[in-house]
């Protein structure tokens, strides 16, 4: 918001893991008038619960909801580029499997070409190289610190 003037209109990807930070991203895109494209690997979907209530959501707030397995699907003409960690506290043992599951997930510029021409970053932080590129990660349309910052206000 603080970005973009505004929230209403814009569309955020997801890419990466359907874990509890995408499930709040779920739960508030749509009533605050965002797009949402989600794209995770098979077997990592986000809660099928939260999935049919988002769903819900969308058509009640006349927004669009995509789910893929596609992280290029999803970046298609998004504003804003999101993922976050992709083995979360208690998953150490699956980290082998999760990596090798998210092959081909990581954001870089690639990814960004499909995004729209305003499009911003976000990852609410620690970051591992494997999910974003550093040339992603450091560039100008990264608002990752900002972003911590931000949160540091609501704590």
């Amino acid at each position: 918001q603080e970005h973009y003037g505004g929230l209403n209109g814009l569309t955020i990807a997801w890419i990466g893991d359907g874990n509890n930070v995408l499930h709040s991203i779920m739960m508030s895109a749509a009533k605050l008038g965002m797009h949402l494209r989600i794209a995770t690997p098979k077997g990592f979907e986000p809660d099928l619960r939260i999935t049919k209530i988002t769903e819900q959501y969308s058509k009640e707030y006349g927004t669009k909801l995509l789910l893929t397995t596609d992280p290029l699907e999803a970046a298609d003409g998004a504003n804003v580029l999101v993922t976050d960690t992709w083995i979360s506290m208690g998953q150490e043992e699956e980290k082998k499997e999760r990596l090798k599951a998210f092959q081909g997930y990581q954001i870089t510029m690639q990814t960004a070409k499909s995004a729209a021409s305003n499009w911003t970053f976000l990852h609410c932080l620690p970051r591992k190289p494997e999910e974003v590129n550093d040339e992603v990660f450091y560039s100008p349309r990264s608002l990752v610190f900002q972003e911590a910052e931000n949160r540091k206000w609501t704590i």
